[in-house]
This record gives structure tokens, C-alpha cells and sequence, in this order.
């Protein structure tokens, strides 16, 4: 077995569990709990990850979605229509990506908004004296003020949705059987270890952002519209008929929800 082959195995054995799927919600939100307190209580000392500036901040985070479906996609259509042979299937399935992106778009709007009604001009970062005169956060910037308002976690938000639906549509991949031999092995495997890579990606800067970035309210906040994004998609509505469905079990070559969940 070969690195890539053994790379694949790994997060593969890893990432499909159900036990994972199961607890994986209730580790995020123990995740944002202890960091965020840490941060208020014992804060820790600065570092490379603590600097906004940082690679995977700045080419990762700031495109988590853009990521996220990118690979998604092509893991999607490859694995629903390996295990049905149904385009029309595979291209339900792929609503759930125009979902993920209502979510995404829908959430961020919403975020900005607040900030926006909830926030004032100041003079300086130390906030000791608001401008008087009514500004937009763009304005307020362009003129060297800073704007502060109720600023939800935008990146607990969307890392938090993002790691919680990869895992989900990796499920699949307790149905999906390829040997060495066949055209799709090396692309699915492929594909496997690059949304485990980015999978922990999004773990690791989730645990930056709870231990240094935001009060605790705003990450809650965040982490809490993430797990709403979640459930409410892959937790209720996908269990419905007139939805994009669940991942295929191959059993049956049909969406098996109720033992998807358990």
C-alpha cells in the first residue's frame, strides 16, 4: 500500500464513522466553549496562527466555502453516480450544494446586517469617542475611524457548516467499493484525502478562532447558526421526499434515511 493509498485508508476509517457524524456537532461546541473561555480567562500568548494574516487564514478560511464546493462537487457526483447510474439522482443530489450556498450567502448578509444596525464610528480602536456623524462601516474605515458593532463569528459560522457537511457526504463512502483496477480509484481516493485534509484545516482554525478571535457571545453566535445550517438540512429537511436526499446507500440504490441516522 502506497503513501497515498494509506493516507486515503486513514481518514477515510476516520471520517466515515457514524459515531463521528453522531458526536462531532457536540465536540464543536465543546471546542468553541473551552477556547473561548480560555481566551477570556487564560488567554494564550501570541502566535503565527494568532496573526490574521496567516496562510491558511488568508487562502484558506477566507474562501472556506469556495473550497468546500469545489471539491465536493466532483466527490458527489462521482460517488452518488457510481453506487445508482442515475443522473437524475446525482443532479438532486447536487441541490444540496445551491442549498449550502443559500445558507452561506443568506448567513453572511445577515451578519453584516447586525453589525451594521448594532455598530458606531470611533476615533480610535480603544473606542473612547464615536464620531457624530452617521457612517457606514466602509465610510467609517475610508475616513481611518473604526467601526465596532456586534460582529457574529462569521468563521464559526461557516467552518463549523463546512466540516459538519463534508463529513455527512463522506458517509457515502461506506458504500462506495473500488479496487486498484478500477477508472474512478485513483480519482476518488484523491479526492478522499483532500477533503480530509481540509477537513482538519477547518478543525484546526475552528480551535483558532474560539482561542483567539471574537468575544465569546459573537462565537457562540456563529457556532450556533453553523449547527442550525446543519441540522436543519441534513438533520430534517433532507429526510423528507421533496428534498435533495441523503447520500445513496447501495443496498437498495435508494436513500435509506432512517438508517443513514442511526
Amino acid at each position: 500500500m502506497d503513501r497515498l493509498e494509506c493516507c486515503a485508508w486513514v481518514l477515510r476509517g476516520t471520517l466515515v464513522r457514524a459515531a463521528v457524524r453522531r458526536y462531532l456537532p457536540w465536540g464543536l461546541v465543546v471546542f468553541m466553549l473551552t477556547g473561548s473561555l480560555l481566551k477570556e480567562f487564560s488567554p494564550l500568548p501570541e502566535s503565527y496562527l494568532s496573526n490574521k494574516r496567516n496562510v491558511l487564514n488568508m487562502y484558506f478560511v477566507k474562501e472556506a466555502w469556495t473550497w468546500t464546493f469545489c471539491l465536493l462537487l466532483p466527490f458527489i457526483v462521482l460517488t452518488n453516480y457510481h453506487l445508482t447510474g442515475k443522473t437524475g439522482l446525482v443532479l438532486r443530489r447536487l441541490t444540496t450544494l445551491l442549498v449550502g450556498t443559500a445558507i452561506w450567502y443568506v448567513c453572511t448578509t445577515l451578519f453584516s446586517s447586525i453589525e451594521h444596525y448594532t455598530g458606531s464610528c470611533y476615533h480610535s480602536p480603544a473606542l473612547e469617542k464615536v464620531r457624530k456623524e452617521p457612517q457606514s462601516k466602509q465610510q467609517c474605515h475610508r475616513e481611518g475611524g473604526f467601526w465596532h458593532g456586534f460582529d457574529i463569528s462569521g468563521h464559526a459560522f461557516l467552518l463549523s457548516f463546512c466540516v459538519l457537511m463534508i463529513v455527512e457526504e463522506m458517509a457515502v463512502l461506506h458504500e462506495v467499493k473500488t479496487d486498484r483496477s478500477h477508472p474512478l480509484h485513483t480519482t476518488i481516493t484523491t479526492l478522499v484525502i483532500a477533503l480530509g485534509t481540509l477537513t482538519c484545516i477547518w478543525v484546526l482554525m475552528f480551535l483558532c478562532t474560539a482561542v483567539y478571535f471574537h468575544d465569546f457571545s459573537q462565537k457562540v453566535f456563529g457556532t450556533l447558526f453553523g449547527l442550525l445550517g446543519w441540522y436543519g438540512t441534513y438533520g430534517f429537511w433532507y429526510l423528507k421526499s421533496f428534498s435533495p436526499g441523503l447520500p445513496p446507500q447501495s443496498s437498495s440504490l435508494s436513500l435509506k434515511q432512517d438508517s443513514y441516522k442511526k
